[in-house]
């Protein structure tokens, strides 16, 4: 959701007192619509994080490590060359609007010192990120626009650059204790109150206006005083950032209390505006992120599985129509004990049954074109297809079940990808099992292998975690020590979990924590208690030809836990 005016006020007041008279260090660009500002302010490294995306655009001070693409776009070059080195003089909101401006010193292509702003914008559809120089022309714009759009303005290289225009509306912050009583008493009581507050006054938010309609219990009469209220809150500079949270997920987020959801929501205060935000849209954005880096991956794993399913379903349809290749067998070989009885031309063999107790009377349809002896060569010859058939089918069977289930722990993996190089290494590993076209390039691709992720639980033992099918061998088979505790989630696809300890049984507090990572990174995070089975190491084998991620093991003992996202993050900040 976009930043409101009076949090966008609070915001630049905070960044200004953390921000003023720091230096930029360093500027990358993770995500198409993120600027990235190392700088050093106060005596502390600080990291701004500018973003102009439509769905998110902000400006903050972020704790979270992104990751950088291999080569950096044109526009971080350019913002590189005019930021590095520059001061930061001060962090202001001009006119209350949706925009921060951030004023630098520094120095043009011939070194002489000049001042230049960078502005982001922050008003849905129409948000950017903008840097302009010292004669008020724009240097460049992350997003641009050669004609006029929602904003009424062209966003150019070398154009003038103008503020957006206002709407006609009254102003909040300027409207006098005299006004309030005035539009208040003016207003259209048929209209409900929140819609005449969003349309007739400026800088407040759909969701400001909804609390303030509930807080006046939907009466004309008694908002004033809450509006009067607001702005003395405005004025005094006192607010409390609190994130709104329904059914344990993050939706919105304000400068005050949000008590109009009763408890059908809750509201967690934070320290300050970057934390909150920090925290509101690294939650929001983490899992789309990722479902929009492996959209395409998991699109080529799906087509694949459901192509393996689809052979499954013709194979076992197959295997079915064997089950009465015995029954074939028996008339055979009935035809053949009974071969004295039968005529050519016969239709039809009367005889007993012996394989059935008390011998029962059978009929036996023959093919009056052939002798007896043809036609039973004929039925030994078709049980024998039919065998060999089932035998044939239960060995692909047994193929396309371990494909497909591999499959599944794969697109399980692409659910909880943590950054790009997961993905990448799970693509890599795709291409070696040959469910992808390895793509050719000019240079030969030079893949450094991620390690495991690292844990450290509360007693000081090392946990390690697979973040993929093929790491999962790597880990089990290769790194851990043989006297290494491992774990895994019990017929549920997931991470291998090892506890490094060097022969020494680890306390039941880290194999709880660890059996608590086991459940986190796998198929059922989401499940409440699950079974998770431990072992030592030397338990656990590979077998041959099995696909990537596939063990046995012996000797284990089982536990129950369940999934926690804040012991994970703690204990990886442990690390």
């Amino acid at each position: 959701m976009p930043l409101d005016a009076i949090t966008t006020f609070a915001l630049a007041a905070e960044l200004n007192e953390e921000l003023e008279g720091g230096r930029i260090d360093r500027v990358q660009q993770p995500e198409k619509e993120i600027l990235l500002l190392s700088l050093r302010s106060k005596g502390k490294n600080r990291r701004l994080l500018v973003c102009g995306g439509t769905g998110g655009a902000r400006m903050h001070l972020t704790e979270n490590n992104l990751e950088n693409p291999a080569e950096p776009p044109m526009f971080c070059m350019l913002m590189r060359k005019h930021l590095v080195g520059a001061k930061i003089l001060s962090v202001t909101q001009p006119d209350m609007e949706r925009m921060i401006v951030i004023e630098l010193d520094t120095h043009d292509e011939l070194g002489i010192n000049s001042k230049k702003k960078l502005i982001c914008e922050m008003i849905g559809r129409s948000s950017n990120v903008i840097l302009v120089g010292q004669d008020g022309r724009i240097i460049d714009c992350m997003r641009r626009a050669d004609f006029a759009g929602e904003s009424g303005r062209s966003m150019l290289p070398g154009m003038i650059y103008r503020l957006p225009p206002k709407q006609d509306k009254v102003n909040f912050f300027d409207v006098s204790d005299e006004n309030i009583d005035m539009e208040c008493d003016n207003a259209d009581s048929t209209i409900p109150v929140d819609k005449w507050l969003l349309n007739r006054f400026s800088g407040l938010s759909p969701l400001i206006c909804r609390e303030l309609s509930y807080r006046a219990g939907e009466d004309y009469a008694a908002l004033p005083s809450y509006l009067k209220g607001l702005k003395n809150t405005v004025a005094g500079g006192i607010f409390v950032p609190n994130m709104l949270i329904r059914d344990e997920k993050p939706v919105d987020y304000s400068f005050m209390p949000i008590t109009q959801y009763g408890d059908g929501s809750r509201c967690v205060p934070y320290e300050d505006f970057s934390s909150l935000l920090d925290a509101f849209y690294s939650k929001r954005d983490k899992a789309e992120q990722q479902r929009r880096r492996s959209r395409e991956l998991q699109h080529a794993v799906k087509t694949a599985r459901d192509r393996i399913a689809r052979k499954l379903a013709a194979q076992n349809q197959e295997l079915m129509q064997t089950e009465n290749m015995e029954d074939i067998r028996k008339k055979a070989e009935l035809i053949t004990a009974n071969i004295y009885r039968i005529k050519k031309g016969d239709r039809v063999l009367n005889c007993e049954n012996y394989y059935e107790p008390q011998c029962p009377a059978i009929s036996i349809e023959l093919d009056p074109l052939k002798t007896p002896q043809q036609n039973s060569a004929a039925l030994f010859k078709q049980y024998n297809k039919l065998k060999g058939a089932k035998e044939h089918l239960n060995v692909l069977i047994t193929q396309g079940e371990s494909q497909l289930d591999y499959l599944n722990s794969v697109m399980e993996e692409l659910e909880r990808a943590e950054s790009e190089r997961d993905i990448s290494d799970i693509r890599q590993e795709l291409i070696e099992t040959g469910y992808l076209r390895k793509k050719k390039r000019s240079k030969p691709e030079r893949i450094k292998k991620q390690a495991p992720m690292r844990f450290v639980s509360d007693d000081g033992f090392e946990i390690l975690v697979g973040r993929s099918n093929a790491q999962n061998d790597e880990l089990t088979t290769k790194l851990a020590r043989r006297t290494d505790i491992w774990l895994h989630t019990q017929k549920v696809h997931g991470s291998h979990v090892i506890i490094s300890c060097e022969g020494l049984m680890p306390p039941e507090s880290t194999l709880m924590q660890a059996a608590s990572l086991a459940v986190y990174y796998s198929q059922g995070r989401a499940g409440g208690k699950t079974p998770v089975d431990y072992t030592m190491v030397k338990f656990v084998r590979k077998p041959s030809g099995s696909m990537p991620g596939k063990v046995i093991y012996t000797d284990y003992k089982t536990i129950f836990s369940e999934a926690d996202e804040n012991l994970a993050d703690r204990l990886k900040n442990n690390s």
